[in-house]
């Protein structure tokens, strides 16, 4: 690789350490503020998802079919990809030409392209032996199974689309761009919604229309994102080049990523496995309370991750090792101040958010108690998910992904034992709801995870704490209990919330919402926390 540094007609590059606490805030706004539009949009696609199908058998089988191929775009996408790809991209931007740097994207567009392609084929081949696999419980004579596997063969070439949408975000994400890849979950709702609403009606099979509109947003949101591509001057012509040095780093840096994002789905994947045992309902009780507890992991957890990892590759690369540390301090005050009372509002306002969105329709009181109940269980992990959002980065970021392997082994370990025995217990016992072990094991997992992470950094002296954590913590317990305190207070029996018609629901709840977070962030600001002590120290 050249180390001449021509003139770059890319948008020009800041200098390492040049980006400020208040511009990396910025940043993190205009993603969290488009992951916002897209998480709206999101619940709204629940509501209509409840309303129009329940919680029943139809449902159960398209999460299925819409979870094989999400699956495995954890696996080529998002994390894993970004692991591999960004840290290298970020690498030949520094210290390569414009031709070298564009030629690399060219080689790896293409040859992630034929990858992606022969897994998607196969997976279209297979689709009813993948069904058995993700959810033998389906087999018998209720039908699930058939419809299950018939929606997989639209629902799967989504991960070829979705993955290099994801190859996209990584390269304007990488230059600073970061609006438009934010912005593209917003199509996948959309598309989603109106399915469901306009099409879903004129079919024989309704809930085939969440197939056909899974396969048409894959193609709609990577369609999106080429002319900003072009704007940019990155879009290029994709080529078959395994063999480009570039391209072989980055596949030798995603393996590890991959192992790592598996240890995550196998944790999925075992629990679909047994949620699909446990009765009709499991699984899509798991996956609306999921999807609650989703909210605000994506639009600040997922927001904040996607902003740190390009700068923390670039702090690593320059040398800035004071910096890459502060910067990670920062990014854990900012997660702890938003990620525990997010937790402690999901679990005193579980019934109630539950209510207030899916209630109505199909959805039933029964199907409210069972969603809110695995919630509640959710959300104590809530804390743990959002610090392995922001401290995997930092492994990744210095090129390191074997650890994350390691410790997702620890935490699939924990997942795996607690899911299955906390099944057989609660089935044994007649527990009405089993599947609530289920979303605790994920959250003792993720905590677990989140913990393994922080001890690596600060074992290899990567992390180091600022003096002002002792004071922070204080503050935020009183905080939070007088957070609990004012939602115990305004809080309603479950029959209140179902006898209520929808804009009491709404009134009440966002009265609840407003009050809870308002007398938090005043006791934080009468206990001495100033705004300015949140700025990324330099």
């Amino acid at each position: 690789m050249s180390t001449a540094t021509p003139p770059d007609p890319l948008p020009e590059r800041p200098a390492v350490g040049e980006v400020t606490g208040r511009r990396l805030a910025a940043k993190t706004t205009i993603v969290g503020g488009m992951t916002m539009v897209s998480r709206i949009l999101g619940l709204v696609r629940d509501i209509v998802f409840a309303r129009y199908f329940g919680a029943g058998l139809v449902m159960d089988a398209f999460l299925v079919a819409n979870r094989i191929p999400n699956m495995l775009r954890r696996f080529f996408a998002e994390g894993a990809f970004s692991a591999g790809f960004v840290p290298v991209l970020a690498r030949f931007r520094e210290n390569a030409t414009r031709a070298e740097a564009q030629a690399f994207i060219d080689s790896m567009a293409g040859t992630f392209a034929v990858v992606l392609f022969g897994v998607t084929l196969a997976g279209v081949i297979a689709a009813p032996l993948l069904v058995l696999v993700v959810a033998p419980g389906f087999v018998g004579e209720g039908g699930d199974f058939n419809l299950a596997s018939m929606m997989l063969r639209f629902t799967f070439p989504y991960l070829f689309f979705v993955s290099l949408t994801a190859f996209a975000g990584g390269v304007l994400n990488t230059y600073g761009r970061f609006a438009a890849p934010a912005f593209t979950p917003v199509i996948l709702n959309i598309v989603l919604i109106g399915a469901a609403v306009w099409l879903s009606p004129r079919l024989d099979q309704p809930v085939l229309s969440l197939a056909y509109a899974v396969f048409a947003a894959g193609v709609c949101q990577l369609l999106f994102q080429l002319p900003f591509l072009a704007r940019l001057g990155v879009l290029g012509v994709p080529r078959w080049r395994p063999a480009h040095p570039g391209v072989k780093r980055a596949f030798a840096l995603m393996v590890p990523a991959i192992f790592g994002s598996s240890v995550a789905q196998v944790n999925v994947l075992l629990g679909g496995i047994i949620a699909s045992m446990l009765g009709v309902g499991s699984i899509s009780y798991l996956y609306f309370s999921d999807r609650l507890m989703e909210f605000p992991l994506g639009l600040f957890g997922i927001a904040l991750a996607t902003v740190t990892l390009p700068y923390l590759s670039r702090l690593w690369t320059g040398g800035a090792v004071r910096e890459f540390s502060g910067t990670l301090d920062w990014s854990m005050k900012i997660t702890a101040l938003i990620a525990v009372p997010a937790a402690v509002g999901l679990i005193l306002l579980a019934e109630p958010l539950v209510v207030t969105l899916f209630f109505g329709g199909i959805f039933d009181a029964h199907d409210v108690r069972m969603t809110a109940m695995a919630l509640q269980a959710y959300a104590v992990g809530l804390v743990g998910f959002s610090y392995v959002k922001v401290l995997a980065p930092a492994f990744f970021a210095r090129e390191d992904t074997r650890t994350p392997v390691r410790v997702g082994i620890a935490a699939l370990g924990v997942n795996a034992t607690l899911s299955a025995a906390s099944a057989w217990y609660l089935t044994s016992r007649g527990f009405a709801a089993p599947h609530v072990g289920l979303a605790a094991a994920t959250s003792a997992a993720a905590l677990l995870n989140a913990v393994l992470l922080y001890r690596g950094l600060r074992n290899s002296g990567v992390l180091a704490h600022a003096a002002d954590w002792p004071g922070l913590l204080g503050r935020m317990l009183f905080a939070n209990l007088a957070m609990w305190a004012v939602l115990h207070w305004l809080g309603k029996p479950l029959d209140w919330w179902l006898d209520a018609g929808l804009p009491g629901r709404v009134t009440w709840l966002a009265a609840s919402v407003a009050a809870g977070a308002g007398i938090y962030f005043v006791a934080l600001i009468v206990l001495g926390l100033r705004p300015s002590q949140l700025y990324l120290k330099r």
